[in-house]
C-alpha cells in the first residue's frame, strides 16, 4: 500500500491539478465513485486507480472492475488520497484516465447544439454538460479560450455527463457556426438587448445556440453571425442571470417544442 506523499506516482497525479501538467501528461483526473461508475460504464480508458482499503471494502464489485480497465492499480492510504484529489473530502477513490479520448466523439450536426465561447468558470462548464445531456442536446462545442473541458472541477460538476454527451474543442468557433449554417442549421444568438424572447424561437428547427463570456457575453463576430438572437427578460434592476441558468432556460425551451411535435 503507497502512504508516502514523496512516491513518484503520487506526485505525478498531483501535478494533474495544473492544467499545464494535465497537458503535457496527457491525462486528467477523476475523482470519486461516481465519476469512476461513470467512466466504467462507457467503458473510459483508464491509467491508474488509487483506491483506499475501506472504499475497496465498500465498493469490491467496482474494485474488480476498475482492475480489468485500468494499466495500474494501487491501495493508498487515506492521506494519500488527500493529496491526490482536488476535494477537501474525497471519498476514497481517485483515477487518472487518457486526456485526448476526451475529444474523440463526433459532434453532429442536428437537433440542438450547445456552443459556448470564453466560459471561464469550470462549475458554469461542468453544469452546463449535464444540463445539455438532460435536456436531450445532441453536442457541445467549446471555444479553445475556455476553462480546460478536462478541468478536475468540470468534471465532478457534470455529474458524469462528461462521458456521455458528444464534445468538441475549437480554436475558431466562427468556422463551426459557418458548418452548422452550411449543414442547415440555424444559430441563435443568446443577447440581453435582442427584440425576440427566446420562447418566441422555433426550436424544432436544428439549432446551433450561442452562450457567451459570463462577464462579457458573445464576441461581436459571433454575434452577427447569428440569424437569430434571442433575450431571457429580466425583472428591472436585475442586469444578468448565471450562464448556466439561462443555458437550462433554453435549452429546456428547446426540449419542450421538440416534444410538442413528436405528439
Amino acid at each position: 500500500m503507497l502512504t508516502s506523499l514523496q512516491n513518484p506516482l503520487v506526485k505525478q497525479i498531483r501535478k494533474l491539478h495544473q492544467a499545464k501538467d494535465r497537458q503535457e501528461q496527457q491525462l486528467c483526473l477523476l475523482e470519486g465513485t461516481h465519476l469512476l461508475t461513470e467512466a466504467i460504464a462507457v467503458d473510459y480508458p483508464l491509467v491508474t486507480v488509487c483506491g483506499t482499503p475501506q472504499w475497496q471494502e465498500k465498493y469490491p464489485e467496482l474494485w474488480q472492475q476498475a482492475s480489468e480497465r485500468c494499466q495500474r492499480l494501487e491501495l493508498v492510504s487515506p492521506e494519500v488520497i488527500k493529496a491526490i484529489a482536488t476535494t477537501v473530502q474525497p471519498d476514497g477513490v481517485v483515477a487518472t484516465a487518457a486526456r485526448a479520448a476526451t475529444f474523440r466523439t463526433q459532434v453532429p450536426y442536428s437537433g440542438s447544439i450547445l456552443a459556448l465561447e470564453t466560459i471561464q468558470d469550470p462549475g458554469n462548464l461542468g453544469t452546463m454538460i449535464r444540463t445539455a445531456a438532460a435536456a436531450g442536446v445532441s453536442g457541445l462545442w467549446l471555444s479553445a479560450d475556455s476553462v480546460d473541458l478536462d478541468h478536475p472541477k468540470v468534471l465532478r460538476a457534470s455529474a458524469g455527463q462528461w462521458f456521455r454527451l458528444p464534445m468538441a474543442v475549437t480554436t475558431d468557433l466562427k468556422a463551426v457556426v459557418a458548418e452548422c449554417q452550411k449543414q442547415g442549421m440555424q444559430v441563435v444568438a443568446t443577447l440581453p438587448e435582442a427584440k425576440l424572447t427566446y420562447w418566441e424561437t422555433d426550436f424544432q428547427k436544428p439549432s446551433l445556440i450561442l452562450m457567451g463570456n459570463e462577464g462579457a457575453g458573445l464576441s461581436t463576430d459571433l454575434e452577427a453571425l447569428a440569424d437569430k438572437q434571442v433575450k431571457i427578460p429580466l425583472n428591472p434592476g436585475v442586469e444578468s442571470l448565471n450562464v448556466a441558468i439561462a443555458a437550462a432556460l433554453i435549452l429546456y425551451e428547446a426540449q419542450r417544442q421538440r416534444h410538442q411535435k413528436n405528439l
